[in-house]
């Protein structure tokens, strides 16, 4: 294993580099725009897994999806599979001006990578093939077999990826699952996701009227819809207590003792957050009492309007609007049915509508389930200890916010393979933002660590890693 790490230090520009190659094509997925450049992203990718040391690369589809990129190393008998996973599709570059420099050229700063993508989720493609190729470019071999997996479409839904999983099961069967797409709650500090919220998501329509009216003569007599549609959104807010929604939390599980005193020890700044993403000075966090804001980001359902359409400002005219629509977003925990959450949500919009005007509620896209695990046994206890190697302290296992809606079905798939979800990205990184970034030192930490979970997980069996 030192050898693999001594080639991680000797040859971190060259992993850089590969990097700033990934980062450099601007592989979009959300807007149907880029296809072409998903497209060159893929075959780059799969030429740095050729370059790694991996084989039977390809670049694979499943229907109509955007290609997914595969190699596989698989010399290693008797000893377990470890599935990677990472995507190479990014999000669009918003807030262009607010960039500090070009989001499609990697740039250093202040220990920091900076580009679009280089924490979600191109890094994580860097840092698995450097593991992989500090083996294979010492030894020549690896201390478990390998099979990766990196998706062109995760920023769209990973609409496609179960139906791909089913249809190359018996190619991608494996023993652990590791993810680098999750956050480390502080820089320096190794993280291990055990938990994640899931999402419903609905459109809300509402419709007073087929046409618009001046409203010189309708306004202050005809119904408003955008009016209308802000009341029943208002609806939602809830102060600092719980959303109020009647039996939204009946399902809801309780956080134990232990679960609470552990988030209280974890480390957390108000103040550094309200700067960070320059909130106004009269705003406050809207936590429910009684909770950490670990608590209520990991284990409490969130809603948020995500989408809002009446008219256009640029096109605005003196009207009394006949139609408004937003999408709204459901944040759900352990254990929520999607089923329950978008009936609960359905009837408190649609009751008592303003003005008594038309109220649709209709998914916005499929549920994702929430998924949580127990991070013990011999896989987590494999990669807790290659983390505090890798990074010279202790790790912490924490919940995630967001959603990563295969690991659950994958995990099913493989039997009840253990996933391992390793954290990336640190609370400075901007996914999905402008100066989105990584921090160098730890992405060498999550190397080593990776090389390390390898080396842990080569001591035991397929029989015995779970």
């Amino acid at each position: 294993m030192q050898a693999a790490l001594d080639w991680l230090n000797k040859n971190h520009e060259e992993i850089v580099q590969g990097l700033a190659e990934l980062v450099a094509i601007q592989s979009i997925s959300t807007d149907g725009e880029h296809n072409p450049e998903i497209d060159r992203t893929a075959k780059l990718t799969c030429d740095q897994m050729r370059q790694a040391g991996l084989h039977n690369v390809d670049v694979l589809k499943v229907g109509q999806s955007l290609p997914y990129a595969y190699g596989e190393w698989l010399e290693a008998p008797g000893k377990p599979t470890v599935f990677l996973y990472a995507h190479h599709d990014v999000q669009p570059v918003n807030f262009v001006e607010q960039w500090l420099s070009d989001p499609w050229k990697l740039t250093r700063r202040d220990g920091r990578l900076y580009a679009r993508g280089s924490a979600d989720d191109k890094g994580a493609i860097s840092a698995q093939l450097a593991a992989i190729a500090a083996y294979r470019k010492t030894g020549n071999t690896l201390p478990v077999n390998i099979k990766m997996l990196v998706e062109g479409e995760e920023e769209v839904g990973s609409k496609n990826l179960l139906k791909f999983f089913e249809t190359h099961r018996d190619r991608l069967k494996s023993d652990v699952i590791v993810v680098c797409d999750t956050e480390n709650i502080e820089v320096g500090i190794p993280s291990i996701t055990y938990s994640l919220r899931g999402i419903v998501a609905v459109r809300v329509d509402v419709t007073t009227a087929k046409i618009p009216v001046h409203s010189g003569m309708g306004g202050g007599t005809l119904p408003d819809a955008a009016i209308a549609l802000n009341a029943i959104l208002g609806r939602l807010y809830w102060d600092n207590g719980p959303l109020p929604i009647p039996g939204y939390y009946d399902e809801v599980r309780p956080l134990t003792d232990k679960e609470r005193a552990g988030f209280n020890k974890l480390p957390a700044d108000a103040e550094k957050v309200r700067q960070s993403i320059g909130m106004v000075p009269g705003a406050r966090f809207s936590t429910e009492k009684g909770f950490s804001d670990y608590a209520q980001t990991w284990r409490r359902p969130a809603i948020t309007v995500i989408a809002q359409e009446a008219s256009s400002i640029k096109g605005a005219s003196n009207q009394v609007l006949p139609k408004a629509s937003a999408i709204v977003s459901c944040r759900i925990v352990p254990d929520q049915t999607p089923e329950n959450v978008l009936k609960a949500l359905t009837a408190f919009l649609t009751a008592n509508p303003p003005w008594g005007c038309e109220v649709t509620v209709t998914p916005a896209g499929p549920p994702v389930k929430w998924w949580m695990t127990d991070p013990n046994g011999p896989a987590f206890e494999a990669a807790l200890s290659a983390m505090r190697t890798g990074f010279d302290r202790d790790p912490v296992a924490i919940g995630g916010g967001g959603s990563i809606g295969f690991v659950g079905p994958l995990s099913e798939l493989f039997g009840g393979a253990p996933a391992l979800l390793m954290g990336i990205e640190d609370p400075a990184s901007n996914a999905h933002a402008p100066n989105e970034s990584l921090h160098e030192g730890d992405f060498k930490k999550l190397m080593a660590s990776l090389v390390g979970l390898f080396a842990n997980l080569g001591k035991l069996t397929p029989t015995t890693v779970k």
